[in-house]
């Protein structure tokens, strides 16, 4: 697999492990892989390599350290080459994260939705 590449396949077990926990309305991925893919320099700071925005309405009421916790021990940082930093939310949350979190914004808007359905 070349740098360039992402684990699609990996990308969709996580999304299946996940989503056998916490049926999910988006998953989001970003960080600086998907930028490459995007074609940002290689000059630029690059932060997390991934960035994994969850959104389900089943967040709600499960504290968000556990959502986080639970969604990133599922995340196989061997088969995808790096860590994930995870972000967990319900639909109103990731809203107002979207406006207060640049990284948030920045996965919404460029990121890849791993959810075939919103895809």
């Amino acid at each position: 697999m070349t740098h360039e590449e992402l684990n699609h396949r990996e990308l969709d077990r996580y999304v299946r492990r996940v989503s056998d926990r916490w049926p999910l309305d988006r998953a989001l991925l970003g960080g600086a892989r998907v930028a490459d893919l995007h074609g940002a320099g290689p000059q630029r700071e690059r932060g997390p390599e991934y960035v994994i925005v969850l959104v389900s309405e089943y967040f709600d009421g499960v504290p968000w350290l556990e959502r986080v916790y639970v969604a990133g021990t599922l995340w196989d940082a061997y088969e995808m080459g790096a860590t994930a930093d995870v972000h967990a939310y319900t639909p109103p949350e990731f809203e107002r994260k979207r406006e207060s979190l640049p990284i948030v914004r920045e996965t919404a808007e460029t990121g890849l939705e791993l959810l075939p359905a919103n895809a």
